[in-house]
């Protein structure tokens, strides 16, 4: 498989699907699909799900956040986040969110709400750490992955691998307008293509360039102990990391 980004025109435009789309001169404006104002329901207050509710909120986006302990643990963080943040439990993230990004530990997969998500695209954040999960035979053998582990519990919903590979205060500290030389490049995963699209438009807004890995079941290739999965790199040197991923029993 070839992990193709696509390369920016002489005239500072790229092509995207076969169709060519201007960049914005000014950041953070965007060419993609996640309009001004999308509602992004966020499962998980931790580290990431808050600096994603920090750059949402930064970018004109509605916020609902929630975490296993109550929307009234979360006072100080809303206070924080402004106006255009509320706290609510995991159905109302999951009911309310136009896009719900799914940041919470592996144990606790199970618990994220079905129903409300069917139709939506919904990012998975998680990563497999076996001294914090516990033991998870499929993914001790890698006949599965974190996301499609997720993407089995959520049917219906469009799962796609993101956010997964970057620590929590480079999501602002790294973040650079569209063109930026040597801008930051993050990975996605999905089987459904519109959806994966949603999510690199939304990755581009909030400040990096994207590789595409292909399916959920490559996003192995951004797991714990890759080349890629840590360092930031550029879109190329991301593309290289991917290709020279070994899973876990090649290692």
């Amino acid at each position: 498989m070839s992990w193709r980004h696509p390369a920016p025109l002489a005239d500072g435009r790229s092509r995207h699907a076969g169709r060519t789309v201007d960049h914005a001169e000014e950041w953070p404006r965007h060419a993609g699909v996640a309009p001004c104002m999308t509602t992004i329901g966020i499962i998980g207050a931790g580290n990431i799900g808050s600096q994603l509710a920090r750059l949402a909120v930064q970018h004109g986006h509605q916020v609902v956040i929630a975490n296993s302990r109550g929307p009234e643990t979360l006072t100080d963080l809303v206070a924080e986040l402004g106006e255009h943040a509320t706290a609510g439990t995991r159905e109302d993230a999951a009911t309310q969110g136009d896009i719900v990004v799914v940041t919470v530990p592996l144990g606790a997969i199970e618990t994220i709400p079905v129903e409300p998500l069917v139709g939506k695209v919904v990012i998975d954040t998680d990563n497999y750490y076996p001294e914090r999960d516990g033991h998870i035979a499929a993914l001790d053998h890698e006949t599965t992955t974190t996301a499609e582990m997720l993407q089995d519990h959520l049917v219906g919903a469009k799962v796609v691998k993101a956010f997964n590979h970057i620590g929590a205060a480079d999501l602002t500290g790294h973040a650079t307008p569209s063109g930026t030389a040597d801008r930051r490049a993050l990975v996605v995963a999905g089987d459904d293509e519109t959806a994966k699209r949603t999510v690199v438009d939304l990755i581009d807004e909030f400040g990096f360039d994207t590789v595409d890995a292909g399916p959920l079941a490559e996003g192995w290739r951004i797991q714990r102990d890759t080349p890629g999965y840590g360092p930031r790199m550029t879109a190329d040197e991301l593309r290289d990391a991917l290709a020279a991923a070994k899973r876990y029993r090649d290692m």
